[in-house]
């Protein structure tokens, strides 16, 4: 059971303060705070590698009521730096789970703050933008918490994926299979790789700085290029090596960061958002077919737009319905696209699980 006698205390970059009771792990942590919308999915979401670094309100009024459970996670731990919530819940009514929230936020050490009134807090970020924050069970000195939260570096030109990628190379799937998919690996989410193993592909995972001449050797008929934390620019290994892959003429497919890489790769910038897309529930229109998409977001980073429609080698394919940001492209004259949203959707919605699909065609056909 949480000691809700334990006070705990939120500060803002730009001042705000909230109190509330202390949640998970007794201690003191800082990142980048942003929102998620879903209802559900939580022990997805604290697992997405994509977090990492980061302070997550839950906007959800109930987080926790239907426990954890091991499959339920996306990486071999949670990834968040913290957590904020409304009401969050040691009881759990899931017969399947194997413990309580709060036992597994302890388990992972994540500082988590809990009675605080998260949708005054999320219209606030969205209003203000994406800043630094810090959660503390130690103290409430606010002067204190101040010198301790001006010493974290801003997202904002932070190299990330390194830190989230897999340490040593493995491999998924039928070693027999007749599709071979190389992934680099900046924090890739399971569910990501199960999508391409369950169409039928053997996957081969690379750490993020590996060479692309070392994973050459395992022969791939595909490159897939995965999300990850972080601020896309400074990845300069990635870019150099996605470069590389795209003169091999063979498929590739990149997801959220990947996507911003692809992106960079061709010359296109990206930049900051003001708060960013996180949720279950982002439409999006597929401007090839003509159909919109309900799809499940988690970037804090989008490609340029301007650049984008100026570039005469790189066509638009989905787009944002909310604010009409760049969501899909591909590279005329080449076998590679990408979306910035999650198509592998876990948690959310199903819509965008074809681009699967038309990445093993793709191989197939080539």
């Amino acid at each position: 059971m949480p000691d809700k006698s334990i006070p705990a205390v939120l500060l803002l970059a730009d001042g705000t303060v909230a109190h509330g009771k202390a949640f998970g792990a007794i201690g003191t942590t800082t990142g980048e705070i942003c929102f998620n919308t879903g209802m559900t999915g939580y022990q997805e979401v604290f697992t997405d590698p994509s977090y990492f670094g980061q302070i997550l309100i839950m906007n959800s009024a109930h987080i926790g009521n239907y426990g954890v459970k091991e499959a339920d996670v996306e990486s071999d731990s949670v990834k968040i730096n913290g957590l904020i919530g409304r009401n969050l819940e040691d009881q759990y009514s899931r017969k399947m789970a194997s413990g309580s929230m709060n036992d597994y936020l302890k388990a992972n050490k994540i500082v988590s703050i809990e009675g605080v009134d998260t949708r005054a807090l999320v219209a606030h970020v969205r209003t203000k933008g994406a800043m630094n924050c810090i959660i503390s069970s130690e103290t409430t000195d606010i002067e204190i918490l101040k010198k301790k939260l001006a010493e974290t570096p801003n997202m904002d030109g932070l190299e990330l994926a390194s830190k989230v990628s897999t340490k040593e190379a493995y491999e998924m799937g039928d070693k027999n299979a007749a599709i071979r998919i190389a992934v680099m690996d900046y924090g890739v989410k399971r569910n990501i790789l199960n999508c391409m193993v369950e169409r039928g592909a053997y996957v081969k995972v690379f750490p993020a700085k590996t060479g692309l001449e070392e994973v050459k050797k395992f022969q791939p008929h595909g490159y897939f290029i995965s999300n990850g934390p972080g601020d896309p620019a400074p990845k300069d290994y990635a870019i150099t090596t996605l470069k590389q892959i795209l003169k091999e003429e063979k498929p590739v497919f990149g997801i959220c960061l990947g996507h911003q890489l692809l992106a960079l790769a061709n010359d296109i910038p990206t930049f900051k958002m003001h708060h960013g897309h996180r949720g279950l529930n982002h439409p999006v229109k597929n401007i090839i077919s003509g159909r919109s998409e309900i799809t499940t977001q988690n970037h804090g980073f989008g490609v340029d737009p301007e650049a984008v429609k100026k570039a005469s080698h790189i066509e638009i394919t989905h787009l944002n319905l909310n604010d009409q940001s760049i969501e899909g492209i591909r590279v005329k004259g080449k076998p590679a696209f990408s979306v910035q949203y999650h198509p592998e959707a876990t948690p959310g919605p199903h819509d965008s699980r074809y681009l699967f699909d038309e990445f093993i065609e793709l191989i197939k056909r080539l």
